[in-house]
């Protein structure tokens, strides 16, 4: 679209929430609209206030202005990286995209591999801080901007960044729970403003489940959509689905089910792969489509969703980990050590052992080290060891975690250990994995989905609580639960965490497991030259005696495969894989 005089064009995709606002200034500003569209606000904005529009945005979104004027494109995302945009500078110039397929494509653009970026996807089961499988090709991180002349960048910058403060807001319980409901009620009847029919996902979590209860006010007959992958799942996994009808029933929602078995996922991860165009080892992003696909057949092309409630309030066991550590992180190192030697001979079979080991894995190590540590799913130097000779030599130096723990340090310096464990929350598993494939695999089908927990007002509020609201003892989201107790069944509030999620443990024993000795045959990876046959047969056959939990790892590398695959084998690319 172009802006009324054409001096300015934009490329644009997202929502902008608060475009009605901004519209009614900029009218009272003396500028005259053709349209109704939240494009043509951001043109005007863009006309009026320059680069200082973003921080007046409250949505999701990427785009791309061009200044004729200037010669200049101004590229940007949303404070949260819910809308993906790839970049890269080549000898041809700079050039963009929503997917990184359509980079590719430009022959001289992606020549070869990010060794580093597979190293990281390996340790985390995705890569953290925007690098891509190939090099030189970025994706630009949340509330980031770019400035592109004459095809070359000339700045780049952080527009926003999650506000995080070294003193908390001073506040007693009830009007923290008053103000976290409040927030929320606001984010979704925010978000609820569309042309067309809204739905939400319900899980029967709490994060889902909360924003249906806040969507309900709003629109009565409101659709919900879940997911029923049938009887079989890991040890330690909660069954949604009951809860999720539970809650259906209580709000008096419609819930449509589609279900799902281990079989059809197991067979479209090949094509999970493909759509994600990175190699993210997480079943995960199969449920996003299949449920995205039932609401596309149900006339539903906008979902709520749950995404970023953990991230905010706490609710993962990383961040119950993190509060256990009070009772051991004050022992001298030596001992720390030691109890990271003890887990890891626990047997790795059992929901238990594995989370003890993956609990203690990194003690001895100084604190902002332990946090990164959380995020980890393999031990770095295990993973060093699945790369070729030639590669393991290449990556010698590298810090497996050094864009977590860079990021750590641009935090203030007083900021409690939750806030900076939720702050990596947000900047990295949210942009660089959960946003991702809620991006890439809903839209696969035409379905946009929109995040209620990441509306501006609530994230600043979440992050200027004190932890202790959060995550209180053994219970996280404490104030959240205590926010949504008149809405919601106290089983479902406080029910056991569950991931949303796939049996993969199990499929690698059984559905999976011929699949994937195809996929990691010593002559698969003999030809494909990126990972020695013998660290990876080793690592499977610990994984099947439970010596170590590595399904994901395996995953991972099997993610890898399919990838190259798709995105080298089809002579997309030119170049041999080189660290």
């Amino acid at each position: 679209m172009a802006d009324v005089s054409g001096s300015s064009v934009i490329v644009f995709n997202g929502e902008i929430y608060n475009f009605r606002e901004l519209r009614t200034q900029l009218q009272l500003e003396g500028y005259c609209f053709r349209g109704h569209s939240d494009t043509e606000v951001l043109l005007a904005l863009y006309q009026a206030h320059g680069d200082a529009l973003l921080s007046m945005l409250n949505g999701i979104f990427a785009f791309a202005i061009y200044d004729r004027v200037e010669q200049t494109i101004l590229f940007a995302c949303d404070a949260m990286g819910v809308k993906p945009l790839y970049f890269t500078e080549g000898r041809k110039g700079f050039a963009f995209a929503s997917e990184l397929k359509g980079l590719v494509a430009l022959a001289d653009m992606a020549e070869s591999l990010d060794i580093s970026a597979l190293y990281r996807t390996l340790g985390f089961l995705w890569s953290p801080g925007g690098a891509t499988p190939f090099k030189g090709v970025g994706r630009l991180g949340p509330g980031e901007a770019l400035r592109v002349k004459a095809g070359s960048v000339i700045r780049r910058w952080h527009w926003a960044r999650s506000p995080w403060m070294d003193t908390p807001l001073v506040l007693d319980a009830d009007e923290a729970v008053g103000r976290v409901q409040a927030g929320l009620r606001t984010a979704v009847y925010r978000q609820m403003v569309a042309d067309v029919p809204v739905g939400a996902f319900l899980s029967g979590g709490l994060d889902s489940s909360a924003v249906v209860a806040m969507a309900r006010e709003v629109s009565p007959e409101i659709e919900c959509f879940t997911i029923d992958t049938g009887a079989s799942r890991d040890a330690g996994v909660t069954d949604d689905l009951p809860y999720a009808r539970q809650v259906a029933k209580h709000l008096g929602v419609r819930l449509h089910e589609i279900k799902v078995d281990s079989l059809r996922m197991a067979t479209d991860l090949e094509r999970m792969v493909v759509q994600l165009d990175e190699p993210l080892a997480d079943p995960a992003p199969l449920n996003v489509l299949y449920i995205s696909q039932l609401a596309r057949e149900h006339g539903v092309k906008v979902l709520l969703s749950g995404a970023g409630g953990d991230d905010l309030f706490t609710g993962y066991r990383r961040h119950r980990a993190l509060m256990l550590e009070r009772y051991w992180a004050w022992l001298p190192a030596p001992v720390r050590h030691g109890l990271c030697n003890v887990s890891s001979c626990l047997g790795q079979s059992g929901a238990l052992g594995r989370r003890l080991t993956k609990a203690f894995a990194h003690a001895g190590l100084p604190a902002d080290q332990r946090l990164t540590g959380y995020f980890l799913w393999a031990d770095p130097a295990r993973v060093l060891g699945l790369f070729a000779a030639e590669y393991r030599a290449a990556l010698a130096n590298e810090v497996m975690a050094a864009p977590l723990e860079g990021y750590l340090r641009t935090l203030p310096a007083g900021l409690p250990p939750m806030q900076r464990m939720l702050a990596l929350e947000q900047r990295f598993f949210l942009a660089d994995h959960n946003l991702l494939y809620t991006d890439k695999m809903s839209m696969a089908v035409g379905v946009e989905v929109r995040v209620p927990f990441l509306d501006n007002d609530l994230v600043r509020l979440a992050n200027s609580l004190p932890p202790d609201f959060k995550q209180r003892g053994a219970e996280g989201k404490w104030v959240l639960k205590k926010a949504m107790e008149p809405y919601l069944p106290h089983n479902v509030i406080y029910r056991p965490k569950s991931g949303f999620g796939a049996p993969l443990r199990h499929w690698l024993r059984h559905e999976l497991r011929e699949w994937v000795g195809d996929m990691l045959s010593a002559e698969t990876l003999r030809r494909r030259g990126l990972f020695d046959p013998a660290a990876v047969a080793a690592l499977i056959a610990d994984d099947q005696a439970g010596r170590v939990d590595a399904a994901y790892t395996i995953l991972g590398l099997v993610c890898i495969e399919i990838w190259c695959r798709e995105f080298m084998d089809k002579g997309l690319v030119k170049g041999a894989a080189n660290g």
